[in-house]
């Protein structure tokens, strides 16, 4: 409540006329107008599709001396389409906590709703994005000249990339943005973060575009301050920062810039220019194919089983070799992938009752299975020299593969172009890189960061020709030693041999310490100090 109270204070200074909340609930935004006053006279029109809510919503504004207020039972984003053209119902100013729903998981007509509000502000659609993003995107064209917009957002509205037309959008359409970014996770019993999204609409095309500003906060101290205040206090940051994702506005000017610097050095390449990513094999059913020492043995499937890796506890460093893939074998894990190459009427008796078993629970009707003959049979096999897990705890890290294990869809499979294997992955591992994955990934409830191919495709990579990584000495200090310590190391070597100084090396170093901690929300006062 004191969130939406802060809002509701800085949204005041306009003296609106006409608010808008559209997703209303039970009226706790109601509430904190209410409570901060000077709304008595206004219009606000919210809306709830759940009947009860509504009603109650409707009954709190009454209650609370909001008269003017029209709470209505229905679906904003059907609403706001009929209003988004010329002389639609246009806003003072916008408040709410949008609904935080997948694509995947709306009932037909509203993801047909979803996909129209994209095609009514002429902006790129993915059946990736969340009931949050088109809210945002109506609410916002929905806002008159000069109008207000603040909410409580997903804190991924930094980072994801199926909200990057709506960042585009916002960049392209606000005179400032502003984001309230905690420390902490506001909300108890949820890994989900949230920020305060602060955007004033521009009054006119003359109206310059200032960009977008950052304002990190601990605790509930920012509440004391005057909105207007807060508001301005950020520099605000253009360009290439609100055009892609935001995580760049957490970074101070000296790390962007030299971010910049590295990102022009003949010795520095995206990873796309220097390496292929492909997915790892999808089976469509891992807990059958992947199976262990044991299962093999049960049922005599030696003949189709090879070895495999695709989690993070089965690769703690950056070499996957015999040492490694025992080592995996004796605890237990499921360290073979079973590829069924010939046809069940020349197979063993015992092969032929394990398939038995896998269509006793099913696995035949599955999509990915029943898309293929035979079922049991998984298509586009094949092991790569380099290796790459989908997510990572502290930073990625490419793994050298030299037993030719496979990988399935929780791994990449990295080809390198006329760059040698055991080259890109010692040199993968530094600040800059490590900075660069926290910069183009993404990250959800519980701090893991996930890259997808694409994301991958633009990571920055120094390769140095004068760096000599012992690659064995790296593969137990990933192991044994803190991250940061590693990366430390790692800096002076690979940027260090770009000529790069200790106090740039220190730089990267510590961007990529503040934006795995906020990833990770932990406190770099937590820590221990890097040192260079």
């Amino acid at each position: 409540m004191d969130l939406a109270a802060y809002i509701s204070r800085w949204v005041k200074d306009l003296d609106p006329d006409h608010i808008l909340e559209p997703s209303c609930g039970d009226g706790a935004f109601l509430q904190a107008l209410a409570d901060v006053g000077s709304f008595k006279s206004a219009k606000i029109t919210g809306f709830e599709l759940d009947p009860t809510e509504a009603r109650k919503a409707a009954q709190r504004a009454k209650s609370l001396g909001l008269p003017n207020a029209d709470i209505r039972s229905e679906d904003f984003l059907a609403w706001a389409i009929d209003n988004m053209g010329k002389g639609g119902k246009r806003f003072d100013a916008v408040v709410g906590n949008p609904p935080f729903v997948r694509y995947q998981f709306l009932p037909p007509t509203f993801q047909t709703r979803a996909a129209r509000i994209f095609d009514e502000l002429d902006l790129k659609f993915t059946k990736h994005t969340n009931a949050w993003v088109p809210f945002i995107l109506a609410s916002m064209s929905l806002l008159r000249p000069g109008g207000r917009l603040a909410m409580v957002v997903p804190a991924e509205i930094i980072h994801v990339t199926h909200a990057q037309s709506l960042r585009s959008y916002l960049g392209k359409e606000c005179r400032r943005l502003v984001i309230i970014d905690p420390e902490e996770l506001w909300f108890d019993g949820t890994l989900q973060g949230a920020v305060i999204l602060m955007a004033e609409k521009r009054h006119g095309p003359s109206d310059k575009a200032e960009g977008l500003g950052m304002v990190p906060v601990r605790g509930r101290e920012f509440i004391r301050r005057a909105p207007a205040e807060l508001f301005a206090a950020p520099q605000a940051i253009n360009g290439k920062t609100v055009a892609g994702k935001w995580t760049r506005a957490l970074l101070d000017l000296e790390t962007r810039d030299l971010f910049d610097e590295l990102e022009a050095h003949p010795d520095v390449h995206r990873f796309d220019d220097i390496a292929r990513v492909d997915v790892g094999i999808v089976t469509g059913a891992n807990k059958f194919f992947l199976v262990s020492d044991e299962t093999v043995e049960t049922y005599g499937l030696a003949k189709y089983a090879h070895p495999m890796f695709g989690r993070s506890e089965h690769c703690p460093g950056v070499i996957y070799d015999e040492r490694q893939h025992a080592a995996n074998a004796e605890k237990g894990s499921p360290t073979n992938f079973l590829w069924f190459d010939d046809a069940p009427a020349s197979m063993q008796s015992g092969p032929k009752r394990y398939i038995e078993s896998g269509e006793r629970e099913m696995l035949h009707t599955r999509f990915k299975c029943r898309t293929r003959a035979p079922w049991f049979k998984v298509p586009s096999v094949y092991a790569t020299e380099v290796g790459m897990l989908k997510r990572s705890h502290d930073t990625p890290r490419l793994i050298l593969n030299r037993v030719g294990a496979y990988t399935t869809d929780t791994a990449y499979r990295i080809r390198t172009r006329d760059i040698a294997g055991e080259r890109l992955v010692g040199c993968f591992l530094n600040p800059m890189t490590a900075l660069s994955a926290e910069l183009e990934g993404r990250h959800y409830g519980g701090g893991v960061l996930e890259l997808i191919p694409s994301e991958i495709q633009r990571l920055l990579i120094p390769l140095p020709k004068d760096a000599d990584i012992d690659l064995e000495a790296l593969d137990a200090s990933i192991r044994n030693r803190p991250t940061h310590e590693t990366l430390e190391k790692q800096g002076k070597q690979v940027l260090g041999a770009l000529g790069i100084s200790k106090a740039s090396q220190l730089s990267a170093l510590e961007g990529w310490r503040k934006l795995r901690d906020r990833r990770q929300r932990t406190s770099t006062e937590d820590l221990p100090e890097a040192k260079v």
